[in-house]
C-alpha cells in the first residue's frame, strides 16, 4: 500500500533504497496538480484550518515518505500553482494523463481525509470532492469507497 502511495506522487527511491530523490518533486507537474487538487479541497469551505494543514503535512510526511522540507517545497510549490490557475482542468488533465485507477483512488482518498481533517464536511468541500472525482474520471462508487477508507483511516 505504501508503495502505491508514493507512487500517487510519483515519488522514487534512489538505487540504494533511501529517501525519495528530491527533484522529482520540482520536475513532475503530476506531482504538484495532485497536491494542488488537494489543496483546492482544504480551501473550499473559505478556511484553510490548522487541523488541515496538519492533517496535509502529516500525510505528506509519513504516507509519502517525505522530508519535512521536500513536504513543505511541494505545498509551496502547489499553492503557487493553485492560485495562479484559472480552473481544475490543468491539474486533472495531469493527473489523468499521468494516474492509472488506483493512484487516482489514493488521491480520491487523501482527498476525503483532507474534508475530514477538521472534523465537520461543509456543502463546498462534498460538491468539490465529487466535482474532482468527476474530472477524473472516477465513478461515483469508487468516490463512495475512497470516502469510507478516508473515514475508517482516520479513527
Amino acid at each position: 500500500m505504501l508503495d502505491a502511495v508514493k507512487n500517487l506522487l510519483g515519488l522514487h527511491t534512489s538505487e540504494s533504497g533511501d529517501a525519495p530523490e528530491a527533484t522529482t518533486l520540482e520536475t513532475d507537474p503530476a506531482h504538484v496538480a495532485a497536491c494542488a487538487l488537494v489543496l483546492e479541497v482544504a480551501h473550499a469551505d473559505g478556511a484553510f484550518t490548522g487541523e488541515e494543514r496538519a492533517h496535509l503535512q502529516g500525510v505528506l510526511e509519513r504516507h509519502f515518505d517525505l522530508p519535512a522540507d521536500s513536504g513543505q517545497r511541494l505545498l509551496e510549490l502547489a499553492e503557487t500553482a493553485r492560485r495562479e490557475s484559472v480552473d481544475y482542468y490543468q491539474f486533472t488533465s495531469t493527473i489523468r494523463k499521468s494516474y492509472d485507477l488506483g493512484q487516482k483512488m489514493v488521491l480520491a482518498e487523501v482527498m476525503w481525509g483532507m474534508v475530514l481533517a477538521d472534523g465537520k464536511i461543509a456543502r463546498e468541500e462534498r460538491y468539490l470532492t465529487r466535482k474532482i472525482a468527476n474530472l477524473l474520471d472516477l465513478k461515483p462508487g469508487y468516490l463512495s469507497r475512497a470516502k469510507r477508507a478516508a473515514a475508517e483511516g482516520s479513527e
